[in-house]
Parts: structure tokens; sequence; C-alpha cells
């Protein structure tokens, strides 16, 4: 013999307040990230391709990596520039850091730190404070070590 159960509709259950809701990990496709520009005092750097070509004057504020050609100076303003191993650079430079896996063809002024990576050449004079010179590396040139150039620059920074 069946018998019919009467059953009580069950409460519905209710939506999860949004300071429980677990925060989406998800980023729509094309979004930024608003963190990426809440902070200013954030790193920032920029880079030049391999098949990028420039002549002329190259000045910027934040730090550069150049993996192609550059016929002209290039000044940074205290901020560090990185020579990739397929950059060519026939430039004066002036920087805060230079590191170069590439090609220099030109004076390197640093008020901070020169490193030449082992497949890396500068063929040029260097007056920086510190020098680094990997084993493989090429360099012709004269240096001027000024210990001086870093605490002066670490005095003019805010």
């Amino acid at each position: 013999m069946w018998t019919k159960q009467q059953t009580q509709p069950e409460a519905p259950a209710a939506p999860p307040s949004p300071a429980s809701a677990p925060t989406p990990s998800v980023v729509a496709f094309g979004a930024t990230p608003a963190s990426r520009f809440q902070n200013p005092g954030s790193h920032s750097s920029a880079r030049l391709g391999s098949s990028v070509r420039i002549e002329g004057h190259l000045t910027g504020g934040e730090d550069l990596q150049i993996d192609g050609r550059v016929d002209g100076p290039i000044s940074l303003n205290g901020h560090q520039l990185t020579v990739g191993p397929t950059a060519v650079l026939n430039s004066e430079v002036h920087a805060g850091e230079v590191v170069v896996f590439g090609k220099v063809i030109g004076n390197v002024y640093a008020t901070g730190r020169v490193d030449i990576k082992t497949d890396g050449s500068v063929t040029g004079d260097i007056s920086t404070s510190r020098i680094s010179i990997e084993d493989g590396a090429h360099f012709k040139g004269r240096i001027e070590i000024d210990p001086a150039k870093a605490q002066t620059a670490t005095a003019a920074a805010p």
C-alpha cells in the first residue's frame, strides 16, 4: 500500500554576501589589473624589440631593454639600460646602470654599475663607480672608476 507523504518546501538558501564571496581569480581578456596602476612607486620598464631600429637621440625616465639597433645618444636619467644579446648600439650612453649582453660602440657613463656579460662587447671608454667584466666579454677602451659618482647620485636622489 502506498501512502503519499507530505513534503514541506525547503526555504531557498540565502545568496552569499559580497564580503564572504571569493574574489574571482580570472581576469577578462585584455583587462589590466587595477593594482598595476595603483602603486605609483612600482618599477616600470620598456623594451625595444630586435626588429626595431632607431636613429637619433633616445631619452627616457624608466628602465629600458634594447634588443634592436640604435644609432645616436641614449640618456636614461639614472635608470638601467640592458643591452640585449641581439642589440647593436652605436651610441654614447648615459644611465644609472648598464648591463651589456650585446654590442656597444661608444662611451658609457653610468652613475651606478656597468656589467659586461660573457658575450657582451664594449668598444669605447667607460666612466662608472663599479664595473664587472665577465670571462669571454670583449672590452676595448679606458675605464675611469669614480666611487664618488655613486655617493653624489645617492645624495641627489629624493
